[in-house]
């Protein structure tokens, strides 16, 4: 198998097939813009909490399926009969707390969506904060938010800096797709 050189010293060496290369390549530091990926990728940093980004990756097919693709209408209404069927799913990570975590950040977005508009447009009207602002802000509203989730939340959406290094091919494709000021404010760090 081919390995690809030159990236992120995370997937240098890696094979192209490795759900790492993907990631890195296709999703990590791209802005989301839809309020159901942002809430996605939110929730599969905190599943990640205490576990491998591979074990995540390797079930992020799954969590979709069992979230109903993340949907956070549909999220905000689960009651005790799909917390028991998330409980049964092998194919995801079984910890009540972070399914528990997951249905009332799926409210608590609902909440912010009826009042700034969308999720993504709470988090434009915070932006630009220091990563310990954004841990706080981030405490203060969703459950199960430390400072690992939180920053790995904002890096892998484009809101923190360092998702790749300069020298990457994909840091250059990640400043492209990024908002004019996000992007400025990417090289200026």
């Amino acid at each position: 198998m081919e390995k690809i050189t030159g990236y992120c010293a995370v997937v240098t060496n890696m094979e192209k097939d490795n759900v790492h290369v993907h990631y890195h390549n296709k999703e990590y530091g791209f802005p989301i813009e839809d309020d159901n990926q942002l809430f996605a990728r939110l929730i599969l940093e905190i599943n990640q909490a205490g576990l491998s980004w591979t074990t995540i990756l390797n079930k992020k097919d799954n969590f979709f399926k069992a979230f109903d693709n993340f949907d956070i209408d549909k999220v905000a209404r689960y009651g005790e009969k799909q917390k028991e069927r998330l409980m049964a799913d092998a194919g995801i990570i079984r910890n009540r707390l972070k399914v528990e975590a997951t249905i009332e950040n799926a409210k608590t977005i609902k909440a912010l969506q009826k009042e700034f508009g969308s999720f993504k447009k709470w988090i434009d009207a915070h932006h630009p904060l220091s990563k310990e602002e954004w841990v706080k802000l981030f405490k203060k509203t969703f459950r199960f938010t430390g400072g690992e989730i939180v920053g790995e939340f904002l890096m892998s959406t484009g809101y923190l800096p360092g998702a790749h290094s300069e020298g990457c091919p994909v840091y250059k494709k990640v400043l492209k797709e990024k908002p004019a000021w996000a992007a400025k404010a990417s090289k200026k760090k």
